[in-house]
């Protein structure tokens, strides 16, 4: 798990896992925040145990790609990295993202709690008043988390020159640095 330098008392820290496209690209914008501590890639919402890239890429799985993000809730919400969310990916294309195309992409958040879901459920009719279209972000418990293997590790940091990185990675990050400029750590 990517994290960053100062983690503080574990106990302290809570988990939210977020599906909205590659997961690079959201693990990317997650690591830039203050109050992030971790982010790991992976799959949920699917039917396969262990899942791997592979399979998971070949739309069999039913498995999302994910990003768990571990974060300090005194210093950014759940309902900052909903927001976040709902601004960094498409939330209104069924199973899609750009050219990203099939199930893993969907737009999807796996609570860990009721009070995940709440929050999940009041941040996505507040983000439908800035898309024209309906969101289908699907919302639904968390049942399992697979970790991804670890070559997906902070993978647009090793990777910048990929020319998926370069044409659909950065201009993510880019977006979100303007748009939560008071929220960045690094």
């Amino acid at each position: 798990m990517n994290t960053s330098s100062q983690t503080p008392d574990p106990s302290h820290l809570s988990s939210a896992t977020l599906g909205g496209g590659c997961f690079w690209c959201l693990e990317a914008v997650y690591l830039m925040l203050r109050g992030v501590h971790g982010v790991k890639s992976g799959y949920a919402g699917g039917h396969v145990p262990h899942p791997t890239y592979e399979q998971v890429c070949g739309k069999q799985t039913g498995h999302a790609e994910v990003v768990q993000v571990i974060f300090d809730p005194q210093v950014i919400t759940y309902r900052d990295l909903l927001d976040v969310f709902f601004t960094i990916h498409d939330p209104t294309t069924r199973d899609r993202q750009g050219h990203d195309v099939g199930p893993q992409y969907r737009s999807a958040i796996f609570t860990h709690d009721d009070a995940q879901a709440a929050e999940a459920h009041t941040a996505l009719a507040a983000a439908q008043a800035y898309w024209p279209d309906p969101i289908v972000t699907e919302i639904r418990p968390l049942d399992t988390f697979w970790p991804a293997e670890a070559y997906h590790d902070d993978y647009f940091a090793r990777n910048p020159q990929n020319p998926y990185c370069a044409a659909v990675v950065a201009p993510k990050v880019a977006k979100a640095r303007k748009a939560f400029v008071d929220r960045l750590a690094r």
